[in-house]
């Protein structure tokens, strides 16, 4: 027969005596006993409500030898209050809060006590309080012990702080306990409660690279002193759990959850369980929009449009565990709202409120915002810097880049400069097409003098760029654009080094070159190359492809009679002396100006004449308009499950962030009126990508192999393809953009479609094309395959049309890329461990996909770690690593670069704008330098980015046998400090690098 004490709770109690409390109500509550309702234990861990557990510490106390002894077990008069006390418990659990289905075992304990009490078991419940009161004394000896092991050798005694009113407390161990165990739970390792063994007066040691609280613990109290702030000392398990990332990735979640624990401090003004957020999160959202909203920080739209009980309920606690630790310490210094210097968001009212910003002007903002809430808090994709930053704030100033050209006379030139320092201001990057400016030496009609060429009118950028910083969350930043004709173009590549006149010198400035396809065929044929003043051949500026080439042909004619200035070169000289600088100071970049032009779907509408800050837009610019682009980006990697890319996932995810994308151009602040005009005549968005290496991680992919180059194609070509059917379903409800009529999409010519006019444009000889329609020029060789429908898409949006003129460009995504714990846009790895900087301060990066394989393998010690480290985090040199190992986590600095160039180019075959491309290399050989290049033009990519070479520092060599080193600060919390930090691996981390941030 089936002994009482195994049968379910509710249905016991239903049998019990009449004189039994009455069990919850309805069965929805006993199937929620079952089903849903949750416990958080001491050490902030969540698991199942199990009433096995109420009946048995019942049990227990009756069985005290105060009570009723050991034969207590065979009474069936005990067995009968046990249950009528557990359901008592479940009921009372309910009664008190109805929606809750999560309890603390402290409550829970507690309405044990008052069951017994009611029921008259007054020494029963004597001998349950003496037991809780017991094993909360022994759990606080244990702490005591742990800490005096800590500091065995310090003779400061127990820990003081000071709080926020100046007055001394003892730090709370058992406190501290819980929350360094809470934060270790369920990511492997010792992750229960702080424990010593009865048989010793210390815990077992864990295995190296476990995840271990008593570790943690251990370290955090050893950099604590008496009389310390209460802040620094919230901070020292932070830093001790950040110390540690380097033996186990795992440890940068542990950290995040430290670093929320501080947050719920700081924001709810008490320690605070991150399982109590599920009841707690509502409010947190309706409070701190509130006090953002008095603070004049949010729009106070955002509290009368929406319904918040409804968004309250969409927020999804459980995300915040998502984190590591540089995402969440990158939000915390640089994106969370605060009032007077102090947060006023938690991670998921961040982005609840960035969704809310985003949906403002939607028919239906709730659910509209709960759609946009899920997609960002989910880490599927994220948008750009100046929409995280500003989203629903007072002064919405959302997107990411701005193009201008500048005219050649000073009121252009000083207005201009406005321009920048108005779009820099609100987080905007800016590229400046400078062509038009008259070269050194020209005549100036006004006055008869001559001109003193762009270069001095430069320095002034530079120097705007520095002085407008955004409010110190990332440095203004410029890129300057020229074309390769210019006069002034040998001045122009000297801006970046660290010689000669200060004054001619741009040092906080990008810049880069704007190169016609003719200079490169002058390249290949060892030609002369001339060079004029735009104030001389201004048509030059304005044309592209064949008809530039016929122009500018007829000016070097017009020179040779000696009608207009001009000076010659040899364009082989010229071009080394491009590659030289770029090697030597990393700019200027090398972009294509035919390419952006001819493969653009708006050449109708004007010329492109320059890229942005990081070289992926391409849009059309004038006096009288300045590009706009409104970024964002899929996080590819969480779209891969089972061995492939996921498409119904991926596709609903495109069209949701297009939406967000679309809305940004609507709710955008415009600091500059030629902006917003622009912006709403052409409607430009830029959809891009990230983690597309930890995709290849997913798949066993090496990024170095014909796999990796098979799967660029396909997942830009899904990408690309659900983004313009996205913008054609926009269209479709709202409208086509209005100089769509005349565009190449009107024409029923997509991208891909766009490759085969810059042949045709290009010219030279042509090899017959394969099966599959392949390009095989002399200038021009493209894959051509295809897998979707891309006929069935061409006549819809020829019939509906499109809502944005352009919708894909790949932004580096540096810093998203870090909040959502993935790589960055389309690079490779830089290294599997090394130190990365940026505003936020130095974080080690160590690769978890590698890590983790290692581990598998029995291969993940102190011997391995310190071999990585040694090698400047490459696997080459290891013999103990398999091959295939090493073949898979191969770096950047150890592949092919060529293979990035083949990747890029099947991607750019679907993109209508551009993608941000690092090249790296680890020689310095001129020829190496001329063949990317040349490949890239051939291979028909429109820009290039950053030339990454291996720099002359490295990550630090040594690891104490403790671990405790890890190359980062260890006095610092939000923005670190110097105490034996090791320098970044190079200079791609460069904390004022744009691209870095």
């Amino acid at each position: 027969m089936e002994s009482n004490l195994n049968r379910p709770l509710v249905a016991v109690a239903a049998s019990a005596s009449p004189v039994a409390a009455t069990p919850p109500a309805d069965s929805a509550v006993a199937e929620a006993i079952g089903e849903d309702w949750r416990v958080i234990r001491r050490n902030g861990g969540v698991v199942r409500f199990d009433p096995q557990k109420i009946r048995n510490a019942i049990l227990k106390a009756f069985l005290s030898k105060k009570v009723m002894g050991p034969k207590a077990a065979e009474s069936s008069q005990v067995r009968d209050i046990v249950e009528r006390a557990a359901a008592q418990v479940a009921d009372a659990l309910h009664r008190r809060n109805p929606l809750a289905r999560t309890f603390h075992i402290e409550d829970i304990q507690d309405q044990v006590e008052l069951a017994l009490m009611r029921q008259g078991h007054h020494e029963v419940a004597r001998e349950y309080m003496l037991y809780r009161r017991e094993r909360a004394r022994v759990r606080e000896q244990q702490a005591r012990q742990i800490m005096e092991e800590a500091r065995a050798d310090d003779e400061t005694g127990a820990i003081s702080f000071a709080d926020k009113n100046g007055r001394q407390c003892e730090i709370a161990l058992d406190d501290l306990v819980k929350r360094i165990s809470a934060a270790c739970a369920g990511l492997g390792g010792d992750d229960k409660i702080l424990h010593l063994t009865p048989a010793a007066a210390a815990p077992q040691k864990p295995k190296w690279g476990e995840i271990s609280p008593n570790a943690v613990l251990k370290s955090a109290l050893r950099e604590m002193y008496d009389g310390m702030p209460e802040n620094e000392m919230r901070w020292a398990p932070i830093l001790a759990a950040r110390a540690m990332i380097e033996t186990n990735p795992a440890y940068s979640q542990v950290a995040a959850r430290l670093l929320l624990d501080l947050l719920r401090w700081e924001i709810l003004a008490h320690d605070i369980p991150h399982a109590r957020m599920e009841s707690l999160y509502p409010n947190c959202l309706r409070e701190g929009l509130a006090r953002a909203a008095d603070a004049e920080l949010v729009n106070p739209e955002l509290l009368q449009q929406f319904n918040l009980d409804k968004l309250g309920r969409a927020i999804r606690p459980e995300r915040d565990l998502q984190f590591g630790y540089i995402g969440l310490q990158t939000l915390y210094d640089r994106y969370f709202l605060r009032v007077k210097d102090q947060p006023v968001e938690m991670p998921q009212v961040f982005f609840m409120r960035v969704a809310m910003g985003l949906a403002l002007q939607e028919k239906n903002p709730t659910a509209r915002a709960a759609e946009f809430y899920d997609l960002l808090s989910s880490f599927r994709f994220m948008s750009s810097t100046p929409t995280l930053f500003n989203s629903g704030t007072v002064r919405p100033q959302l997107s990411s880049c701005y193009l201008t050209t500048v005219p050649d006379h000073l009121e252009g030139i000083f207005q201009a400069y406005q321009e920048n320092a108005l779009l820099a201001k609100f987080a905007g990057g800016l590229g400046n097409d400078w062509t038009p400016v008259r070269a050194m030496g020209a005549r100036i009609k006004g006055t008869n003098g001559k001109s003193q060429g762009v270069i001095p009118f430069l320095k002034i950028v530079n120097d705007t760029a520095v002085a407008v910083n955004q409010g110190g969350k990332r440095k203004g930043a410029a890129c300057c654009y020229l074309e390769t004709w210019h006069m002034d173009i040998e001045s122009f590549l000297d801006l970046r080094k660290n010689s000669g006149d200060e004054r001619r010198r741009t040092h906080d400035m990008n810049t880069a070159n704007w190169v016609p396809d003719l200079f490169m065929k002058r390249v290949l044929a060892d030609g002369e190359w001339t060079l004029f003043s735009p104030s001389d051949a201004p048509e030059l500026h304005e044309k592209c492809g064949a008809e530039f080439e016929r122009l500018y042909i007829e000016c070097e004619a017009r020179a040779e009679r000696g009608e207009i200035p001009s000076r010659k070169t040899r364009a082989v000289d010229l071009w080394r002396r491009m590659l030289t600088m770029l090697f030597e100071t990393g700019h200027p970049w090398i972009t294509f100006k035919d390419a952006c032009n001819i493969r653009s779907p708006q050449r109708h509408a004007g010329v492109v004449h320059s890229s942005n800050l990081c070289t992926e837009i391409t849009l059309n610019t004038n006096e009288e308009e300045i590009a706009v682009c409104n970024l964002g980006s899929v996080n590819l990697a969480e779209h891969v499950s089972g061995g492939k890319l996921d498409d119904e996932k991926l596709r609903a995810t495109i069209r949701a962030a297009m939406r967000m994308l679309d809305n940004v151009i609507d709710i955008n602040y415009y600091a500059v009126e030629k902006a917003r005009r622009s912006n709403m005549r052409h409607r430009p968005v830029g959809l891009g990508i990230m983690g597309f290496q930890d995709c290849l991680h997913k798949l066993g992919i090496s990024y170095d192999s014909d796999a990796a180059v098979e799967f660029a194609d396909r997942s830009m070509e899904a990408v690309c393809y659900h983004a313009y059917s996205a913008s054609a379903d926009l269209a479709e409800e709202r409208g086509r953009y209005e100089t769509f009529a005349g565009s190449a999409w009107s024409r029923g010519k997509l991208p891909p479609d766009t490759l085969r006019e810059l042949a045709a444009e290009r010219g030279g000889e042509s090899e017959s094309e394969s099966e599959t329609g392949d390009i095989k020029g002399e200038y021009l060789r493209a894959d051509m395959s295809m897998t979707k429908d891309w006929d069935g898409l061409r006549a819809r949006i020829v019939r509906v049309g499109m809502r944005n003129s352009n919708c894909v460009a790949i932004a580096p995504t540096a810093t998203i890329a870090n909040i959502a714990g993935a790589s960055p846009s389309i690079e490779p790895n830089y290294q599997n461990i090394f130190v990365k900087s940026n505003l936020s301060g130095d974080f080690t990066v160590c690769n978890p996909h590698l890590v983790g394989e290692l581990r598998e393998a029995g291969l993940w010690d102190e011997v391995m770690l310190a071999d990585i480290k040694y090698y400047d985090g490459r696997l080459e040199p290891v013999d103990r690593i398999p091959a295939d190992i090493k073949r898979r986590y191969a770096t950047a600095f150890e592949m092919d670069p060529k293979r990035l160039i083949e990747a890029a180019a099947r991607r750019q075959k679907w993109i209508d704008q551009a993608q941000s491309l690092n090249l790296y290399v680890s020689g310095s050989s001129g020829r190496v330098l001329d063949e990317m290049y040349t490949l890239a033009w051939r291979r028909g990519l429109k820009t290039t980015y950053y030339l990454r070479s291996l720099g002359a520092t490295s990550t630090e060599k040594y690891t104490s046998r403790a671990g405790a080193h890890n190359a980062v600060p260890a006095n610092g919390a939000a923005n670190g400090g110097g105490n034996g930090a090791a320098p970044a691996a190079c200079a791609l981390d460069d904390p004022e690098c744009e691209a870095c941030q």
